[in-house]
C-alpha cells in the first residue's frame, strides 16, 4: 500500500507543479522587473537630417526661367525666384514631355532645356592629349603554335 500511496502523492505533486508553472513564470518575471528602478524616458528629440538640395538658388532659377521663356512655357522676364509661375511652367513642360510632374525639376527636363551638367572644366576635358591605341598586331608564331598544340589542331 505504501508504493501506491507514494505514487498517488507524486502524481498529485507533479500535477500541481504543471498547473502552477505558468503562474509562477509570470510571477517570476514580474518579480524580477518590479525590483528594478524605473528610469524616466530621457529621449532626446533628434532632428532628422535632411539631405540633398532643399531649394533652388537664384542663379539656377534664373537659368531655368530663361530656358522656359525661350521654349514659350513662361511669359515675362526671369526673376531669379523659384515662384509659383515658374513651378507651373516647369510642370507643364515636364507633362508635355510625358515625364513626372511631382518632383521639381526633373533631370531629363533640365537636360532637354540645355541646362544639364557642364563638364567643360572637368579634369582632362580641355586640351586633352590622349594617345591612340597601339596598332593591332598578329600574335607571335610561337603563341599560335602553342594555341594549336593545346587545342589539338594540326597546322
Amino acid at each position: 500500500m505504501r508504493v501506491s500511496s507514494f505514487r498517488a502523492a507524486l502524481t498529485i505533486l507533479l500535477s500541481a507543479g504543471i498547473m502552477a508553472s505558468p503562474g509562477l513564470a509570470a510571477n517570476a518575471h514580474s518579480a524580477t522587473t518590479s525590483h528594478r528602478p524605473h528610469r524616466l524616458a530621457t529621449h532626446r528629440r533628434s532632428r532628422h537630417a535632411v539631405r540633398g538640395q532643399q531649394s533652388i538658388d537664384s542663379e539656377r532659377a534664373t537659368q531655368i526661367q530663361q530656358a522656359l521663356i525661350r521654349e514659350h512655357y513662361l511669359p515675362g522676364e526671369p526673376s531669379g525666384k523659384w515662384d509659383a509661375a515658374t513651378i507651373a511652367a516647369m510642370q507643364k513642360y515636364q507633362a508635355d514631355q510625358g515625364w513626372q510632374t511631382k518632383l521639381m525639376p526633373d533631370s531629363r527636363a533640365l537636360k532637354k532645356l540645355g541646362l544639364g551638367p557642364d563638364y567643360s572644366n572637368a579634369l582632362n576635358a580641355k586640351n586633352s592629349n590622349f594617345s591612340s591605341a597601339p596598332p593591332a598586331t598578329a600574335p607571335p608564331a610561337a603563341q599560335n603554335a602553342g594555341f594549336a598544340a593545346a587545342s589539338g589542331v594540326n597546322q
